[in-house]
């Protein structure tokens, strides 16, 4: 059976209208879908998420595939890292991702972004494991600087999708579903 992982982002919860969206569109096609609550999400560390995504997932293959919302993304880029050299999954659509941040407002913010941005990740390993990447982003995105795009096409090889006027893809920003990303995941199966 096909299996989609959707990981909220920082602050957020499985209780997204979005993330909801998701699954009861994922479920109609088949999918068996999990979006898990992810530990201390006011404080997401690399060093937490990743060994709970290692617990949750254990062995991804061709039948697996991941939708991630920003930090989210973070966290399944890295957890893709560990995986064993021949380890190939279905593919990822990652929405509001990032490779650098803009427009954090404290120095708190900042210290729970920096250890995301700043620790080097293998970007040829998760390049090799992800069948196919797709990457959406919108042109309005407070947080995510446009300069992304390239940094998503070259490190992953991801295809760029731009939405206009979706700011970050929250409730705040009155996105409730997304079929550009529906669309990405039902292509890859």
């Amino acid at each position: 059976m096909k299996k989609v992982y959707i990981i909220h982002g920082w602050g957020e919860s499985p209780d997204e209208p979005l993330h909801k969206w998701f699954a009861s569109q994922l479920e109609k096609e088949g999918f068996e879908v999990q979006v898990p609550a992810m530990p201390n999400t006011d404080e997401p560390k690399i060093e937490t998420w990743v060994p709970f995504l290692q617990e949750l997932v254990d062995m991804p293959d061709l039948n697996t595939f991941f939708i991630g919302h920003s930090i989210g993304c973070q966290a399944i880029l890295r957890f893709l890292e560990t995986l064993p050299e021949d380890t190939k999954i279905g593919g990822a659509v990652f929405i509001a991702g990032w490779y650098n941040v803009r427009n954090l407002e404290t120095e708190e913010e900042w210290k729970i972004v920096r250890p995301w941005v700043d620790t080097p990740g293998d970007d040829e390993k998760v390049k090799r494991v992800v069948n196919r990447a797709v990457v959406i982003l919108s042109d309005n995105d407070p947080f995510v600087a446009p300069e992304n795009q390239e940094s998503w096409k070259k490190k992953i090889g991801a295809t760029i999708i731009i939405e206009h006027g979706k700011g970050h893809f929250t409730e705040d920003d009155g996105v409730k579903s997304l079929p550009s990303a529906l669309q990405a995941i039902l292509e890859m199966r």
